[in-house]
């Protein structure tokens, strides 16, 4: 969804830049409150066009102490959207005065361009805050709340446990009358926001939520990345689907267009593209990876590509270094494995590279387990807990240990011929940063750790052009938008792999909040609609595994039988696929993870004027039959829509209005699902 006159026009809200002493932040220096960069600190900006799209303002200042200030903000030109950072750097010979209250800050109308109030949503006029508890590695995960505002702040922070997606999920949407604005915010640490309504105004702060410390002379400290995004209320545009009491098609669709133009990351200079992802999961009987070889691999790259089933990627996960066939183990031992690989892993690369696919590589390098190679020559690099603790954090804040890691796993990555770095993260290190910190210091470690974090991630980046990152913690835990501007979370979640209805749920919110990710096509449901156990791979699996990028976990060696429902159902899931990272997203149902509901949604590109419809009854649905009520813009009321099956070849047609008012009817037996393609005459 490309942005209206009115979406653009209700930018005007958005904080820009204007003056060069005004930004929007708020912070104390030794108990004394400042707004922005003022007079007696000698603001001066700087404002240049990165591309045609996004202008980059700099606003700097200097305390008379030496505290270099810093504000970056980017407005997109093609959405409206603003970015917000900012940062300090002391200068000094000395320590820093104590940096506390330090927050980025946004202010906006209830009501837009001064109007009278459009009726209210729900009866009165106040502010709502639609926010989500991110993936708390529970089937609890992935839910939605809306809140009113008043007054007394709201404040939203995820667990504590140092992630930022843990508990809270850092994307928002403010509600408001005849409008909303989408909220990121882009901290891979604890953060936190408040949200305020008073007045006919609402206010929202982000911060680092344990943050009260002094710098010592050449520290730097940053805020978290805040990015705003306007959206009118689109009411009039044609569905009849509610979420949360209200439409937010427009918000919904505004967001994914402009993460898909300017966030998601690039491979060879283009988006990224569909991908059919191929493993072989606990080969030989052993734990996770533990058991690859070169042998088995080539042999299992060779057999997949033989049976006509070719992966996009190649992946290799945990226990591919020493390990002694126990993954968590051996982090810290980053180099293949010698008895498994005795000459490194550059032929499993090479026969990559020949095929055409990308090779994926597992690391996790800020865990450090007991007597591994990191632990025990360089213990000056990490984190220490109690002494019964066999694991230690690797502190990125600390340059040295930085470059030690990018050195290592930038060798690895040319050795083998890697395409995409992927990176765990089973650790809690909110405690680890938390010890030594004096009363004065608080927050520091997170600050300094997370900064050496995207760093280390840039400079990968930069040495190992064409390479792309994935990012995981033990699931989704660390998906905010700064770790977005440089991955994907193609392991988005460890729950509910094979529970259909839990999968629907979660990828009901990934496909409005970040379009691209994975997701494998395992069943766990039995006959008798239960669920337990790995079931083998059917075409309701891949039903179920319907995203941009999946893992089909048809082995090397399953029967033929097994690599033709593979076979049959690859295009039908990459036509798929290449819709949905182009069009709009529409849900067509509820998602409350039941067996006893039906899942639809839709996919609308406006441009092509294309797109499919996706229904599924679960195990437990009783009544056979559904209505389903499409989204149809004004303009497609009095077209027809052409209608394709391409499991049955089936075609039928349809016109705009009856399609908006339920007259697509499904019929369907339990734990079977239906793609219908489409295109608008």
């Amino acid at each position: 969804m490309k942005p209206s006159k009115t979406d653009l026009a209700l930018g005007k809200y958005l904080p820009r830049f204007t003056e060069s002493g005004i930004v929007p932040f708020s912070y104390k220096l030794d108990g004394v409150a400042y707004n922005g960069i003022p007079a007696e600190f000698s603001p001066k900006a700087e404002t240049r066009k990165i591309d045609a799209n996004i202008i980059f303002s700099v606003i700097t200042g200097r305390t008379p102490a030496g505290l270099e200030l810093r504000a970056e903000c980017k407005e997109y030109i093609d959405y409206p959207v603003t970015e917000w950072v900012m940062s300090m750097t002391n200068t000094d010979s000395a320590n820093s005065a104590v940096i506390t209250g330090w927050q980025a800050e946004a202010e906006f109308p209830l009501t837009p361009f001064n109007e009278e109030a459009p009726e209210p949503r729900d009866g009165k006029n106040n502010a709502k805050l639609l926010h989500g508890n991110g993936d708390n590695v529970t089937d609890q995960g992935y839910s939605w709340f809306v809140d009113a505002l008043c007054p007394e702040p709201l404040c939203i922070a995820p667990s504590g446990d140092g992630t930022s997606c843990n508990g809270a999920f850092p994307y928002m949407r403010l509600i408001l009358d005849g409008y909303d604005v989408n909220i990121a915010v882009g901290w891979t640490g604890t953060w936190q926001l408040t949200a305020s309504e008073s007045g006919g105004t609402v206010k929202i702060a982000a911060s680092q939520k344990r943050f009260n410390t002094y710098l010592e002379p050449g520290e730097t400290v940053r805020t978290p990345l805040l990015v705003l995004q306007t959206a009118s209320d689109c009411r009039e545009r044609g569905t009849d689907l509610r979420s949360a009491g209200c439409d937010q098609d427009a918000a919904r669709n505004l967001w994914r267009s402009w993460y898909i133009d300017h966030v998601l990351p690039r491979q060879d200079g283009r988006p990224l593209q569909p991908k059919l992802v191929l493993h072989t999961f606990m080969i030989d009987g052993l734990p996770e990876f533990c058991g690859v070889t070169e042998e088995n691999q080539l042999k299992a790259i060779q057999t997949y590509i033989d049976r006509r089933l070719k992966p996009d990627i190649w992946w290799i996960d945990a226990g591919w270094y020493p390990c002694n066939n126990n993954w968590p183990t051996g982090t810290g031992n980053w180099f293949p494995n010698p008895d498994h690989f005795p000459d490194g892993m550059h032929k499993v690369g090479e026969i990559c590279k020949a095929n055409g696919i990308d090779l994926l590589l597992w690391f996790e390098p800020e865990r450090v387990y007991r007597n591994t190679e990191l632990w025990n020559d360089h213990p000056e690099y990490l984190i220490f807990g109690a002494p019964e603790d066999d694991n230690a954090l690797l502190f990125l804040g600390d340059p040295a240990a930085r470059r030690w890691i990018t050195d290592r796993v930038d060798n690895v990555i040319k050795e083998a011929g890697v395409n995409v770095y992927r990176q765990d993260f089973n650790f809690a290190p909110a405690s680890y940063w938390a010890r030594g910190e004096a009363d004065n210091r608080q927050g520091i470690h997170e600050n300094l750790h997370i900064q050496g974090y995207y760093a280390f991630w840039d400079e990968l980046l930069r040495r190992n052009p064409g390479l792309w990152i994935d990012s995981c913690s033990s699931g989704g835990r660390r998906n905010d938008i700064e770790t977005m501007k440089r991955a994907v979370p193609l392991h988005y979640t460890d729950i509910g792999y094979g529970h259909h209805p839990t999968k629907q749920k979660q990828h009901r919110q990934m496909f409005e909040w970040i379009p691209y990710f994975r997701a494998h096509n395992m069943s766990w449901d039995r006959p008798d609609g239960t669920y337990g156990g790995n079931m083998p791979v059917d075409e309701f699996a891949y039903q179920n595994a319907l995203t941009p990028s999946v893992t089909s976990m048809i082995e090397w060696n399953d029967p033929e039988e097994r690599f033709e429902i593979g076979r049959a159902f690859h295009p039908i899931w990459r036509k798929a696929a290449e819709i949905m990272l182009r069009a709009d997203y529409y849900p067509l149902t509820e998602t409350n993870a039941s067996p006893a509901d039906w899942y639809a949604m839709q996919f609308y590109d406006p441009e092509r004027r294309d797109g499919f419809v996706q229904v599924i009854r679960n195990i437990a649905v009783e009544d056979g039959r559904t209505t389903l009520f499409g989204f149809v813009p004004e303009e497609n009321l009095h077209r027809i829509y052409r209608f394709y099956d391409p499991v049955s070849n089936q075609v039928w047609t349809m016109s705009g209005e009856n399609f908006r008012s339920g007259g697509f009817e499904e019929t369907l037996p339990k734990r079977s699902g239906r793609i219908w393609f489409y295109c608008v005459l």
